[in-house]
């Protein structure tokens, strides 16, 4: 049985009825740029983590799952949401190395913060709008998002980077086929595209997804001496079902710029 966790406590607040702390002056890069923005988030945050109640994510994960409430306004996402158990871990690790982000719709770039990406030297791709994209999706009567997962594995940009697919269930697609048969290894999926077709069925797809080899990065830790390893996985965080959206995914990886930034300053 998994234990609740009261998100108050998460969040570092003295009760889930007490608000937080006002903001200061002082903030870091991840952070709203003026203190009235900053109360107004916190604010809203505080609010989050009182109505949405006790829950079954990690204290790691919670700050990701609150952002998506905070962005959709909807508490739905409050258990719609899943994780690899390493995926926060992998998130934080692959933008403090500087690791691209792949998205599958300009949409996702526009919404990020320039700022926090610079913090870390961090760029963010996008193809499907390429002349060639359209061409060879043309070609092959496939979608342009096929097509520009193809280019970014071509490019390199795949491998040890995060992907970011809010709009395409054929992109996600693609990164699965990519992962199975071409021996593709990104450092973190975030999956969660939206819609009515394929939508739910590739995110199902990920979820499930297994490699033979070679194992996760992270996949030896907690494993006693002498012990095997089981089949490896690619980290990932999805939306379950028909609902996602760019905007969750920009909220997601704004999530884990901020976790990057506070790992970094406890060191």
């Amino acid at each position: 049985m998994s234990q609740k966790i009261d998100p108050a406590s998460a969040a570092g607040f003295q009760g889930a009825g007490k608000q937080p702390p006002p903001a200061t002056g002082l903030q870091g890069v991840t952070e709203q740029l003026t203190p009235a923005g900053r109360n107004i988030e916190h604010e809203s945050f505080a609010i989050i983590d009182r109505e949405a109640g006790p829950h079954d994510y990690r204290p790691d994960q919670w700050p990701l799952v609150r952002r998506l409430i905070h962005a959709s306004g909807d508490f739905d996402f409050n258990g719609l949401t899943a994780f690899h158990p390493d995926a926060v871990t992998a998130g934080v690790v692959a933008l403090r190395a500087g690791r691209p982000i792949v998205a599958d719709v300009e949409m996702i770039a526009v919404g990020l913060s320039r700022p926090r990406l610079a913090h870390f030297g961090v760029a963010v791709h996008h193809f499907i709008a390429d002349a060639d994209v359209i061409r060879q999706a043309q070609v092959e009567n496939s979608t342009r998002a096929v097509q520009a997962m193809r280019k970014a594995w071509r490019l390199g940009l795949l491998d040890g980077g995060l992907i970011a697919i809010g709009n395409a269930p054929t992109a996600l697609l693609e990164v699965i086929r990519l992962i199975r048969e071409e021996g593709v290894r990104p450092g973190l999926i975030i999956g969660m595209p939206v819609g009515f077709v394929a939508a739910a069925e590739s995110k199902a797809a990920l979820e499930g997804l297994t490699v033979s080899s070679p194992p996760s990065p992270l996949a030896g830790e907690g494993r006693g001496e002498g012990e095997q390893p089981g089949p490896a996985s690619i980290p990932w965080v999805l939306t379950r079902g028909r609902k996602g959206g760019s905007t969750l995914v920009v909220a997601a990886l704004h999530a884990l710029l901020a976790l990057a930034e506070t790992r970094g300053q406890g060191e």
